[in-house]
């Protein structure tokens, strides 16, 4: 099927961007410290070589998977694109897991190299010194370690200290060659990244992206966001999630754009780095709108650039009413997962918005309220919000490793179930109603509120547990946990947190805690969370 990808691929590319966008900035990065690295695309380029060498150097071979546990840096974009350019497999972590979550990824995937920063050797290496000062300290003890084989560690600095047989990845690289070797073969549907979402199972799953998915979210938001060859796109969304990936990095690339890249997002300083680069498009959450209005005003702060800011759901009309007054931007809401590639319901670059709506759907894709069976339903009728587009292409090939729950997911005709709720109006602008169910959102990041009772109820004192997320005036939701005591014990909710911080990403861990006798049930005897909320 011919789209407006071709047959292109990330290799590809890259080839194109070295030639005609060779001396134009692709990147200016911002450490948390305040350090600043800036690329050429044709600076860059070589850099990818250089890492996408070291891995053929190492044996990896195309189909193969790499995970990579970094926080945002310029090494992990080129390991990413590297491995994409050698037709390995990028496996983002999300740097706030635990070794368990880590594990259950790399034995799913069957990872044995992963590009790790220093702080997370004591996942993979016995007898770390527990005393170490990490700049980036892991925020519990570890229970296990787990057995990697290679252990690539980025930004080792000078005197600190390696274990085992941990590698120094950033020195192996700059000894390689600049120039790729041995390319591939590679085609468009091969399989470049695997992210892991937290879904309404206890059981992450990976969501398969190809190159053409890389692709197509590159030129769709180039679209959405009007982005040029001049403009420059600021972000501090994480490197291990697909808003960076398909929403930033990408419509970069697919434009010869610069990419503003900030390591770790500060309210105090987010708005003055968005002045000091000149950014002309961002990325924006609740969060990150609540936190900035929270700061002082600054006279300068209608002194920018900005034409474009991405915008997710869940603010009220008052508080976008503040925000835009304040800082003189216009958000553009829009809706999408990482298994639909792009934001498939947004707001048009030009025109009317109808807020609290999620705008109407972008190019490529099609989109449909549906009832429990799966037929569409008439406008205002709250249903099921699907999603039409290509596997592999607009939206995700599948899920890794898991043909049965993909096939439920994607019908053969090309609709993507999405389990959130919402309606369409008679003109065809769509509302959001309520997330997936079991999903709390917290801060931007996807909690599995079944992933945490699963840890709860392995406490020993906890005969039950039932999680939910209750609102929160900053980070949108919290996430609050009822537990049922075993016969004959009491709960200490301080020693469950503890329990938890060891087993779970410190954004998953409850903050609200509740020890009662019961739980509402319905009919059946399941928890009626409905009730709790």
């Amino acid at each position: 099927m011919s789209t407006i990808v071709g047959n292109d691929d990330l290799r590809s590319l890259w080839e194109r961007l070295r030639v005609e966008r060779g001396d134009h900035v692709f990147m200016e990065y911002q450490s948390k410290a305040g350090q600043k690295q800036v690329f050429t695309y044709a600076e860059f380029d070589r850099f990818i070589n250089r890492t996408a060498n070291y891995f053929l150097s190492l044996g990896v071979k195309k189909g193969d998977n790499v995970a990579l546990q970094l926080y945002n840096s310029p090494e992990c974009v080129s390991a990413a694109m590297a491995l994409a350019k050698i037709g390995a497999v990028a496996v983002p972590i999300n740097m706030a897991n635990m070794v368990e979550e880590c594990a259950f990824v790399y034995e799913k995937c069957h990872i044995d190299i992963v590009v790790a920063e220093p702080d997370c050797q004591p996942f993979y290496v016995e007898g770390v010194p527990s005393e170490i000062e990490w700049r980036n300290p892991v925020p519990a003890p570890v229970e296990r370690v787990y057995p990697i084989k290679h252990l690539l560690v980025s930004h080792h600095h000078a005197g600190e200290p390696l274990f085992g047989h941990s590698v120094d990845f950033d020195a192996e690289v700059a000894k390689c060659s600049d120039v790729l070797e041995a390319p591939c073969e590679l085609s468009e549907l091969d399989t470049a990244m695997i992210i892991f979402t937290s879904g309404t199972t206890s059981c992450p799953k990976g969501v398969e992206l190809t190159h053409a998915n890389m692709l197509f979210g590159g030129y769709y938001t180039d679209w959405q966001c009007m982005l040029t060859p001049e403009d420059r796109l600021l972000t501090t969304m994480p490197a291990f999630h697909s808003n960076f990936h398909l929403a930033a990095l990408m419509p970069v690339l697919t434009a010869g754009a610069t990419l503003v890249f900030i390591e770790k997002y500060s309210a105090r300083r987010f708005w003055k780095q968005v002045r000091e680069y000149r950014a002309t498009s961002l990325q924006l959450t609740a969060m990150l709108v609540r936190t900035m209005m929270l700061q002082p005003h600054d006279e300068g702060e209608l002194d920018h650039h900005v034409h474009s800011a991405q915008y997710y759901l869940a603010i009220t009309e008052e508080e976008k009413d503040a925000f835009e007054e304040r800082f003189g931007i216009r958000l553009m809401n829009c809706y999408g997962s990482t298994e639909s590639v792009c934001w498939v319901l947004t707001d048009l670059p030009y025109g009317e918005r109808h807020w609290p709506s999620i705008g109407r759907a972008g190019l490529g894709y099609e989109v449909e309220i549906v009832d429990d069976a799966g037929v569409p339903v008439v406008p205002g009728e709250a249903g099921e919000i699907v999603v039409r587009g290509i596997p592999g292409v607009s939206i995700m090939k599948g899920y890794y490793e898991e043909p049965g729950i993909t096939a439920k997911t994607i019908s053969e005709d090309g609709w993507l179930s999405s389990g959130d709720k919402g309606y369409r109006d008679a003109q065809g602008w769509f509302y959001f109603v309520d997330r997936k169910s079991n999903m709390i959102k917290r801060s931007g990041e996807n909690i599995s509120a079944s992933e945490v009772e699963g840890v709860l109820m392995e406490h020993p004192a906890v005969a039950e547990a039932a999680v939910i997320g209750v609102p929160d005036p900053v980070r949108d939701q919290a996430v609050k946990a009822f537990l049922i005591p075993e016969p004959g014990c009491s709960v200490d909710t301080d020693e469950v947190t503890a329990f938890c911080r060891s087993r779970l990403a410190g954004f998953k861990i409850p903050s609200m805690w509740e020890v009662v006798a019961d739980l509402p049930r319905t009919s059946v005897g399941k928890i009626a969370k409905k009730l709790l909320r």
